[in-house]
């Protein structure tokens, strides 16, 4: 999977999060609100690998098996989440009142689906566009 669809999905799933606990806030007796963490569940079935383990595998082999495969697409889980937050925080920490996180999660799906900078939010120069 392409880095900037996983930065999409994780944007999705960071969107939902977020409207799930507005509605929360609105009312806890929710019944009709959706717990369940099948986003993220089918984000993990799209982005990890299918390993094929030799039956005969040493503990180690298995080890190094599942370390190679596994390691990039976790790498590309991070590294989303992270922008994410980083980009979060500094508007956040910015004290900018007239940015909402959906305005910030929404600029940076934008730019994840016109391949601005380099896939992680930064421009040419190395700055972080928003």
């Amino acid at each position: 999977m392409e880095q900037s669809e996983v930065l999409k999905r994780v944007i999705g799933i960071l969107t939902e999060a977020g409207e799930i606990q507005r509605l929360l806030e609105e009312d806890v007796e929710r019944d009709d609100v959706e717990l369940e963490s099948s986003v993220v569940t089918a984000l993990l079935n799209e982005t990890m690998p299918r390993i094929a383990i030799p039956g005969d595998a040493t503990v180690e082999e298995m080890a190094t098996v599942v370390g190679r495969e596994v390691g990039g697409a976790v790498e590309q889980l991070v590294g989303a989440f992270t922008l994410a937050f980083t980009m979060l925080a500094r508007v956040h920490d910015s004290g900018q009142t007239d940015v909402t996180s959906t305005d910030v999660l929404r600029d940076l799906a934008l730019q994840a689906e016109g391949g601005a900078g380099n896939g992680r939010g930064e421009g040419d120069d190395g700055a972080t566009e928003l």
